[in-house]
């Protein structure tokens, strides 16, 4: 299986989920989540599915086998999610966890795979009688594996006594940025909203070179974080509208041309006149089923849903997806990025001229995402539009 065309078709996926969740799950805020925390959780579903559940997950993956996925959620953990920070590169904390009601056993061709591809621990639990202890269990374990970012991936009252497996996965990223911007020089700006009033909210600048390139109607600005002693080379990338009101326009012209992100890189570094971005943090969560039924993904949620290969017996026919939770945070500010995501599956019964000088000025709407450049993975995508949003 060739790594980079699976990393094309994973981009693929994050930027379609990414367009649905921007616009049906924002209500107008800020936003941030981990297209990689919920590919791999549908991957971990797709290894205990079969039929016309298993094909629809394939599909919407755009993968060929549950084989394929695993492979490559193997090789994602090997090649790009390990932690760094021993060599001075960024600090990243990537798991799994499997939790199963003691009234069933897991197949052993799933706990194989969830064991040994997944890195995931399995745990026996009484959802028949202890599911709000399941429930703080599993936001512990979150909480834990997100260095305390993501409290209460799964709310109050998402697991009952109909509860059968809890599929989770967490995600940790913190890098310090190659070249940090001084506070010193940070102030108050306006930044103008959808709505046409502003806010005055603190930006961040710098006069050294960046690497910042524009296009047909908009800029990029790549970001780079310290690197460690492996070839790996994370980067946080800016995408500002040149239109104050034009990022809808903007997602949907990176989810409409293949291979986009590639083709809109800033080739090297340029003398900026007015560099501004804004600090901010954002905290966002959602059940993410409608957006992925939005896209197509319907069978795993439905009575149809088969799910047989995850559990013996026949208690595996009663099977489906209840819901999908997920929730994220980010905080970029002069010294870096610190950002996490969780996911928790339920399942219940049932060439471009470079100019020489630019500006890029991002006080408006823009888009932003957090990749691995060597091999284009990536890791977390939001918007901004309005930086003195506290959620």
């Amino acid at each position: 299986m060739d790594l980079r065309d699976s990393i094309g078709n994973q981009t693929d996926v994050a930027l379609s989920l990414s367009k649905q969740i921007l616009l049906t799950e924002s209500n107008n805020s800020n936003l941030v989540f981990s297209p990689l925390s919920i590919e791999v959780l549908l991957s971990l579903i797709a290894s205990g599915s079969k039929g016309s559940t298993l094909e629809q997950l394939l599909s919407f993956l755009k993968s060929k086998s549950s084989d394929h996925l695993s492979s490559f959620s193997s090789q994602l953990l090997a090649v790009v999610l390990t932690d760094g920070s021993a060599s001075g590169g960024p600090q990243l904390k990537f798991a799994n966890g499997v939790w199963v009601d003691n009234s069933l056993s897991l197949k052993p061709s799933f706990k194989q795979v969830v064991g040994s591809t997944y890195k995931a621990a399995t745990n026996q639990v009484d959802f028949q009688t202890k599911a709000v202890e399941v429930t703080n269990e599993v936001n512990t374990w979150a909480e834990n594996e997100t260095n305390g970012l993501i409290k209460e991936v799964l709310p109050s009252g998402s697991v009952d006594r109909t509860t059968r497996l809890i599929l989770t996965n967490a995600l940790y990223f913190k890098g310090a940025w190659n070249e940090k911007f001084d506070a010193s020089t940070t102030k108050d700006d306006d930044f103008y909203l959808l709505n046409g009033g502003s806010v005055r909210v603190p930006f961040m600048t710098s006069k050294k070179k960046q690497f910042v390139c524009d296009f047909d109607g908009f800029k990029v600005l790549a970001l780079p974080y310290k690197q460690g002693e492996d070839k790996r080379k994370f980067s946080m990338y800016f995408y500002l509208p040149d239109a104050k009101d034009g990022l809808q326009a903007l997602v949907e012209k990176m989810v409409s041309e293949s291979g986009f992100l590639d083709r809109h890189l800033p080739p090297k570094q340029v003398k900026v006149d007015d560099f501004r971005i804004p600090r901010f943090k954002i905290s966002f969560g959602f059940e993410a089923s409608n957006a992925l039924k939005g896209l197509g993904l319907v069978s795993p949620f439905s009575n149809e849903a088969d799910l047989t290969e995850m559990v013996d017996s026949s208690a595996g026919q009663g099977l489906c997806v209840s819901s999908i939770f997920h929730k994220s945070f980010i905080e970029v500010n002069e010294e870096g990025t610190e950002a996490a995501a969780a996911s928790a599956g339920v399942i219940a019964l049932r060439g471009i001229d470079i100019p020489t000088k630019i500006d890029f000025v991002a006080d408006h709407p823009f888009l932003f995402l957090i990749r691995e450049d060597m091999t284009g993975v990536v890791m977390f995508v939001g918007h901004v539009l309005d930086p003195s949003q506290a959620n």
